[in-house]
């Protein structure tokens, strides 16, 4: 995976996050505002790993010589 496949995938968790975080905004019932709240700590968990992911991806990416890529 590369490091702009791991930005994308955490661009769509970062839209998730936010539609959870409508979703909880919206809410007035407390047990769905509990799972909401879940949701947004495992979202945000997923986030941070692919950033992490995204991180190593590109430092892999700077490391390899452009034709050894190529090849």
């Amino acid at each position: 995976m590369t490091a702009e496949d791991s930005l994308n995938n955490a661009e769509h968790l970062l839209a998730r996050l936010e539609a959870a975080r409508v979703r909880l905004d919206e809410t007035q019932d407390p047990d769905q505002a509990i799972e909401i709240l879940q949701e947004l700590a495992e979202l945000a968990k997923e986030v941070e790993a692919e950033l992490q992911r995204a991180k190593r991806a590109a430092e892999t990416e700077a490391a390899t010589p452009p034709d050894a890529a190529a090849g």
